[in-house]
């Protein structure tokens, strides 16, 4: 792994990984009596995952290949095998992961993880045990080519929560722990209602909704807050943010001139489809092939726009066909992400080293997607490109088409009258040239006409050339005032019925002949090798299709119940979002270099359950909140850290920063700023002047959103990918240039200032002052109770004395300086926030207690 070492010393790298989770109880127990090791399950994915690189089988650090058994037990660098069978405390590989001596120990201490004791009890028991180590021919399928089964749900004595199903195989793996772990206790009402809350809708409960759970919070009244979250609109609009990541959907081309470009219609799509709960094979089968559905409905085309979400390179001397091609490369690569979480993109120029997929099934999968017609043309003669490939657009509405024609019919009125005024000022041209040519002897006059209207004027009317009389009459026109008005009215018509142009958006289209397809010698287009045809992977379900199959056949194999990824892959995904990590860490990685599965058993549960409830995400996300898993405290103490540091184990409930979006719908919300107006053009919050000023090509002009636009829900807003709405890249939000499987997340500094500094953040503080300050206005209710209420708002748990304490200190001092610079109040609250009955050194004294309360860390954590 890492070359410059001792030489005499064996080179082995490894680092946790929750190995442990796969393997029988791991007791102290002695040589011949522990249950058999696994394999496949536990020792090959260490060695697979953090060994081959440097000892696998491109590389051979102190003369080790972990390729084999036999490349296992030959002597390497040192003089010495790696291990001796049957003796793991003489085997060199046991000493190095075990020994403190930095200059032995591995994995190197650079690489920053060292093998928990389970993990080494693992190795030496399989040393123990005779170090089995199967053929290539003996070698069972990697797990995740092999379909999902239902197991057994185990069987749990005592008095441990069980929910559902999920819970069992939970408290199984904690019960095989050595010693045996226990859940954590369930979150209180109130901590457990906003999880659930901004899990489910990405919005926080009311202080009125935690208030009466907290009354009765009872199982009963928390399904019924959860059925009531999985029916709201909300929900679309939180789960489409995750999608729309893995579609890599933007408002803009990317590359340098990253110009904006319609496709909001397929986001709109997304959010109604997932609020629908849209089957998801019908969800994938829409995105990949909707144009080919026989019948295809004007929504299915729209779903289309997944594929078109590609950047598309529109720079000068850009090669058309070139730029198609990478689109293609994208839209597999893509594919093989998204719905089967495998790294295709490593097949492109050559077969998989690590998975069992070659070059020309790369290629296969290609040619599903190579009958796009280009799309992108060159701009008539200029050295600049434009998208033009294919467009839907939409019919407009029946209001829409009336307004259209009632405007059709003022345009022909007025162009008749100004037809009717060009004939009677033509007739009186010779009057009017007398009369203008008489200004021109008055000095005064004469500067009202143009040098190049006098001179034409002073030409003889039989010598003036075509462009001369034109020049004339258009001066004639203008000078008259029926004229002008006449022409006013029809170019504000003609804007008028612009505007009501009808909305468009990318699609996927197919080509009536077929393009030929090939093997692009080490990925490249100009180098062809041979002829492939569509077809599927030979390690995966065959494609059961008479003929040619195209895009349409090729989204069904996809989720076919045979497919052993699909179901698999999507709600790993989702366990993700709701956890903070998948079963299956590596999301976008479910071959031999990925990680293994936790439950493996649970993952295989959930996803035959998913296929066998049609499809349904919501029923999935019902499961998951329901379990006593996703309930449990995510209070941690020393000894659960040190037992299962990174809640692998789900030993308690999770506890995550919100994502960009969430994070400013949470905040818009607390303020009672949130608009709920859904749909449409993407929105344009407040942001630093001139942020887009210097990128790309004729960028063009942000124009602030006014009115409800500006406090829309962050999956509404601009994404432009050369300079995505900065508060959310602070946040780790992509620019979207690709597919992103996960976000990172990320605790820096400059988080905190955006919320303090951010001009959005600055308006949503003023918006939760100026709620605080009039909160029971008019009342007996104390400042103090309308900070506990704001407690509320922001973290829904009711706050600490201590807490209250704090933010009235605060409150005061923040008053009493107000009070004293009167003008320090009214620069920093301006009379349009300042609420009828509330001075502005009370609404600037606010403007900090709502600051504070924004920026907590539990205010933007999930917990």
């Amino acid at each position: 792994m890492y070359g410059s070492f001792v030489p005499r010393t064996l080179i082995v790298g490894f680092s946790i990984l929750s190995i442990v989770t796969l393997a029988a109880p791991l007791a102290a127990e002695k040589p011949g009596t522990a249950p058999p090791i696994d394999f496949e399950k536990s020792v090959r994915p260490l060695f697979v995952k953090y060994c081959q690189d440097c000892h696998g089988p491109d590389a051979r650090e102190g003369g080790l290949r972990l390729t084999n058994r036999k490349n296992i037990l030959l002597r390497n660098d040192s003089g010495e095998p790696a291990i001796i069978v049957g003796k793991s405390d003489q085997s060199v590989l046991i000493h190095r992961v075990s020994t403190q001596d930095e200059k032995e120990q591995m994995p190197p201490a650079d690489f920053g993880e060292r093998l928990t004791k389970q993990e080494i009890q693992i190795l030496k028991q399989w040393i123990d045990q005779g170090a089995t180590w199967p053929t290539e021919s003996e070698a069972p399928k990697h797990w995740a080519y092999v379909p999902p089964v239902k197991s057994p749900v185990p069987t749990i004595r005592g008095s441990a929560r069980i929910n559902n199903p999920i819970d069992a195989y939970v408290i199984e793996k904690l019960n095989q722990q050595t010693p045996p772990l226990k859940q954590a206790a369930q979150a209180s009402p109130a901590r457990l209602l906003r999880r659930v809350s901004l899990d489910l809708i990405g919005l926080p409960p009311t202080p009125e909704e935690v208030i009466a759970f907290e009354k009765d919070p009872s199982p009963a009244a928390y399904e019924k807050y959860v059925d009531r979250l999985l029916k709201s609109p909300r929900y679309g609009e939180k789960w489409a943010r995750q999608w729309l990541d893995l579609a890599r959907y933007a408002d803009s081309n990317g590359f340098q001139a990253d110009q904006l470009r319609e496709m909001w219609l397929y986001r709109d799509w997304v959010i109604n489809s997932i609020n629908q709960d849209l089957p998801f094979d019908q969800f994938t089968i829409q995105q990949i092939a909707g144009d080919l559905i026989p019948q295809a409905k004007l929504s299915q085309k729209i779903a289309t726009g997944f594929h078109r979400c590609t950047t598309c390179n529109v720079e000068a001397g850009v090669d058309p066909e070139e730029n198609r091609v990478n689109q293609i490369f994208d839209r597999v690569n893509t594919t093989g992400l998204v719905w089967l979480g495998t790294t295709f993109e490593c097949a492109q120029c050559h077969n998989h080293k690590y998975d069992p997929f070659t070059q020309q099934d790369y290629y296969q999968i290609f040619a599903f997607f190579n009958n796009t017609p280009l799309e992108v043309e060159q701009v008539g003669k200029s050295v600049t490109f434009d998208v033009t490939g294919p467009k839907l657009a939409l019919p407009l509405s029946k209001a829409e088409e009336k307004t259209k024609d009632e405007l059709n019919s003022q345009r022909l009125a007025l162009q008749k009258k100004l037809n009717a005024r060009e004939k009677a000022l033509a007739k009186s041209v010779p009057e009017w040239e007398q009369t203008t040519l008489a200004l021109l002897e008055n000095s005064e006059e004469s500067s009202k006409v143009p040098v190049a209207i006098q001179k034409i004027l002073r030409t003889e009317a039989e010598k003036r050339t075509s462009k001369q009389k034109k020049s004339l009459t258009q001066f004639q026109q203008k000078q008259d005032s029926a004229y002008a008005d006449l022409q006013n009215e029809l170019n504000q018509i003609r804007k008028e019925l612009q505007a009501i142009e009808p909305d468009s958006t990318l699609v996927m289209v197919e080509m009536e002949k077929p393009r030929m397809n090939n093997i692009f010698k080490r990925g490249d287009f100009l180098s062809k090798g041979a002829e492939v045809a569509p077809n599927t992977p030979d390690a995966l379900h065959p494609l059961q299709t008479k003929g040619t199959p195209g895009r349409l056949e090729f989204a069904k194999w996809l989720v076919a119940k045979e497919n052993p990824l699909v179901a698999r892959v999507t709600v790993n995904r989702w366990w993700s979002q709701f956890f903070g990590q998948g079963i299956v860490a590596t999301q976008e990685d479910f071959g031999s270099q990925g990680d293994p599965p936790t439950h493996p058993e649970l993952l295989d549960w959930l996803a035959v359950e998913f296929m066998e409830r049609n499809w349904s995400m919501k029923q999935i996300h019902k499961l998951i909140v329901m379990s006593a898993t996703y309930q449990q405290s995510a209070k941690v103490t020393p000894e659960l850290l040190e037992a299962d540091p990174y809640n692998k184990l789900y030993t308690r409930g999770p506890r995550l920063r919100l994502s960009a979006e969430t994070i400013r719908d949470n905040a818009l919300a607390i303020s009672g700023l949130l608009s709920t107006k859904m749909g449409g053009p993407p929105i344009y919050p407040p942001q630093p002047k001139g942020f887009w000023r210097h990128v790309g090509r004729n960028a063009p002009k942000y124009l602030t959103s006014t009115s409800e636009d500006r406090y829309r829900r962050g999956v509404y807003v601009i994404w432009r990918r050369s300079a995505p709405y900065p508060s959310f890249t602070n946040f780790d939000a992509p620019d979207r240039g690709a597919c992103v499987i996960n976000r990172s997340r990320t605790n820096t500094p400059l988080q905190a200032l955006t919320l303090l500094n951010d001009p959005a953040y600055v308006e949503i503080g003023i918006g939760l002052a100026k709620r605080l300050a009039t909160k029971g206005l008019g009342t007996e209710l104390s400042d103090r109770e309308r900070m506990a209420y704001a407690f509320r708002l922001c973290v829904a748990r009711e706050a600490k004395q201590m807490e209250l304490d704090h933010l009235t200190k605060v409150f005061q001092q923040e008053l009493k300086y107000f009070q004293e610079h009167p003008q320090a109040a009214q620069k920093l609250i301006s009379a349009d926030h300042r609420p009828e009955g509330v001075g502005a050194s009370r609404m600037a004294a606010w403007l900090y207690v709502a600051n504070i309360l924004l920026n907590l860390d539990e205010t933007i954590t999930k917990g």
